[in-house]
């Protein structure tokens, strides 16, 4: 079965092809390849107030778009002390606008310490989420969600993955994830247990 992964971060591609490559009979397609140039609308695909309805929202865009079985995920970071922000913002937290790529992350890591200010280590707990949506009609969509739970770091660790990495601490591990290789990310990661769990949904399926 083709499979539409509908996001342009290479950082999330490489992310899920490593977890999805398992399936057997399953081919991964970007949006790339599929031949979906970059449209202005998708800056409005993730209106909503929680990760499954924005991610099935980027799904079923991209399978009005190509056709094909399409997964798409809504991945964030929530503070506790900021009441679950910046959430769904995550990607938009910075006022910054027009950034993108590290200059984005930057900016967003830069306002998330703002925020946080001079908090003990031990009150800022926080997790990263990630809620996936698999859409294939006439079937009802399958969702998914994985969490990882942590700290917020007042410092950066580490020179791996991207957006809050470096400040999201492991405890279990005692690392940030930003100090994991792929492999270790992937075990721990929200979007590592999201998409085991659509993977074992795929097997159960006739691809």
């Amino acid at each position: 079965m083709d499979l539409l992964v509908a996001t342009r971060s290479r950082d999330k591609m490489g992310e899920i092809r490593r977890i999805l490559g398992a399936v057997p009979e399953l081919r991964l397609i970007d949006l790339e390849s599929a031949g979906i140039a970059k449209d202005p609308a998708e800056e409005d695909l993730e209106p909503y107030e929680t990760f499954e309805e924005n991610a099935r929202s980027k799904a079923e865009y991209f399978f009005t778009k190509s056709g094909i079985a399409t997964v798409a995920d809504d991945s964030g970071l929530a503070v506790d002390a900021l009441g679950g922000a910046p959430g769904v913002r995550s990607k938009r937290f910075a006022p910054d606008r027009g950034l993108e790529g590290s200059e984005l992350d930057q900016a967003n890591n830069e306002h998330l310490m703002m925020r946080l200010g001079g908090l003990d280590l031990a009150a800022r707990t926080g997790r990263y989420v990630c809620a996936a949506v698999l859409v294939l009609p006439p079937d009802e969509p399958i969702v998914v969600r994985g969490e990882a739970e942590g700290l917020i770091l007042g410092q950066p660790r580490g020179h791996e993955g991207f957006g809050y990495d470096p400040y999201f601490f492991d405890p279990q591990v005692g690392k940030a994830f930003a100090e994991l290789d792929a492999s270790q990310k992937n075990a721990r990661s929200h979007r590592g247990k999201a998409f085991r769990a659509l993977a074992a949904e795929l097997l159960t399926m006739e691809l």
